[in-house]
């Protein structure tokens, strides 16, 4: 019996503290997907919030077809979904930096060096930010959170070749995007 398995069974025997673990396990890894997928830093605390109750609430359903932790991400997913459909989109790059922050640099370069890396980071940023929701959420699951290409079909519900689709368009879209973006950038230095 896995550690989840464990922790559920206690969960559903009235055990408040087990759920405190699964939260405690999860909490951290779920929102900073979020973050990504809604760019928002307090987007991705209502949405996680509301995950981790919905997750309790449902928990009776579980039935430990997938991980627990494919299951929570699911309800997450369609959360996102539904709060992006509500909210408006954010249009400023700088209202993204203040809501997602920016990435840390190695402070062992020069500064020169530093200011290259910020500019990569926030052209990398800008870029995902134009792909279609669809290409981010494949995208953001595979590159930033490593799941492989059968656990994000179960996450989007989706069948595998159109996983693999989407992120071979998300690849080649989001390329194109830096392309033209360090173009315009080094003919604004030249």
């Amino acid at each position: 019996m896995s550690d989840d398995s464990f922790l559920i069974q206690r969960i559903l025997q009235g055990d408040s503290a087990a759920y405190e673990e699964i939260v405690r396990c999860y909490q951290q890894r779920l929102f900073n997907t979020m973050v990504h997928i809604l760019g928002s830093k307090e987007d991705a605390e209502d949405v996680v919030q509301e995950s981790f109750v919905q997750a309790y609430l449902k928990l009776g359903s579980f039935q430990g077809n997938s991980a627990f932790y494919t299951w929570l991400y699911r309800i997450s997913f369609n959360i996102a979904i539904s709060h992006r459909r509500r909210r408006k989109k954010v249009h400023s790059i700088d209202q993204v930096r203040e809501d997602i922050g920016n990435e840390p640099v190695d402070r062992g370069e020069g500064p020169g060096h530093r200011l290259e890396q910020q500019e990569s980071v926030r052209q990398v940023h800008e870029a995902i930010g134009k792909l279609t929701e669809e290409h981010r959420d494949v995208l953001v699951l595979r590159e930033l959170e490593g799941m492989d290409y059968d656990r994000i079909a179960d996450v989007l519900e989706l069948p595998v070749g159109t996983v693999r689709s989407r992120l071979h368009r998300a690849r080649t879209h989001l390329k194109e995007c830096l392309e033209v973006m360090i173009a315009q950038s080094e003919r604004g230095t030249s």
